[in-house]
């Protein structure tokens, strides 16, 4: 079986510690599914059941705008027929987020990789590898600055798709937070797939997030993001990482194990996190992180 991003994040949120829990019993902790990756909140209110109904319904709602496997999605629409008018608001708006993450990693965040993601995993079902020339073929199609977008409609060129993955799930922790705090609630853990605290642990602190490769970082009105070049793989041996480098459109080298990023916005330490994985240095990550605001390398395990 091959090993899955969202897998590795699991394993990893199975792992952690959260303080009062055991003790008091009176943390409420929701599960669901957000993007294909198992999500939780956990929350101490006694109407936290409702408030959990409510987060359930609005992250049903944002799956309809980005999610690569329902056909009617707002993605899908737009990766089908090229174009999207009308596009709903928080696709454009994360879409703005992409703008700028791409350019502080020099291109190397750049959702138009998702043909090339397609050939990597359509080759590793059948146990082989892409064809050299079909990916050549797919890298001279990418580009994120050919992507149009405003508030009338989103393009495409012919032959471009996009994936938000790399960013998708911690815009929706995101907008998960936003909501909560617009109804005033506090004291708050978002995971769906990347973390989002809003407020820290009713007991004080924050909350605790242990990481797989090792460590806790404490995450009070906070976000983390973690990624792993071989947290997905597209072939059996688990080799060949699912994290392409749009310059090449080959998978990102053994540098690295695991990287996690901390700032306030979960989308945009999503993406950095994601884009660093294929960065030659920890010099070249923290340069990249110097360029958006409020980022910290909360840690790095080399391979």
């Amino acid at each position: 079986m091959m090993t899955t991003r969202r897998r590795f994040l699991t394993i990893a949120a199975t792992a952690f510690a959260l303080p009062g829990m055991a003790r008091a019993g009176r943390i409420h902790t929701w599960q669901g599914v957000a993007l294909g990756a198992r999500a939780t909140i956990r929350i101490d209110h006694p109407d936290a059941a409702s408030i959990a109904e409510g987060v359930a319904v609005e992250i049903a709602r944002l799956e309809a705008i980005f999610s690569l496997y329902r056909e009617e999605s707002a993605l899908s629409r737009l990766n089908r027929d090229g174009v999207l008018r009308n596009p709903p608001f928080e696709l454009l708006e994360c879409l703005s987020l992409v703008d700028a993450v791409h350019d502080a990693t020099d291109g190397l965040f750049d959702p138009t990789i998702q043909p090339l993601w397609r050939a990597y995993a359509d080759a590793g079902a059948e146990g082989r590898r892409p064809d050299a020339a079909a990916l050549r073929d797919l890298v001279s199609r990418t580009g994120w600055k050919r992507v149009g977008f405003d508030a009338g409609q989103v393009t495409l060129l012919p032959g471009m798709a996009l994936s938000l993955n790399g960013i998708a799930q911690g815009y929706i922790a995101d907008r998960v937070a936003a909501m909560l705090a617009g109804r005033g609630l506090g004291d708050i853990l978002i995971d769906t797939g990347e973390f989002r605290a809003l407020g820290g642990h009713p007991d004080g602190g924050g909350w605790p997030v242990r990481l797989a490769a090792g460590g806790t970082v404490p995450l009070a009105d906070r976000s983390l993001a973690t990624s792993a070049p071989l947290g997905t793989t597209f072939d059996r041996d688990g080799m060949m990482g699912h994290i392409l480098d749009p310059r090449s459109g080959l998978p990102s080298g053994a540098r690295f194990r695991e990287i996690t990023v901390t700032g306030h916005s979960a989308a945009i330490a999503d993406a950095v996190s994601t884009a660093s994985c294929l960065m030659a240095s920890r010099e070249d990550i923290e340069t990249c992180l110097s360029k958006l605001p409020d980022l910290t390398l909360a840690s790095i395990a080399t391979a």
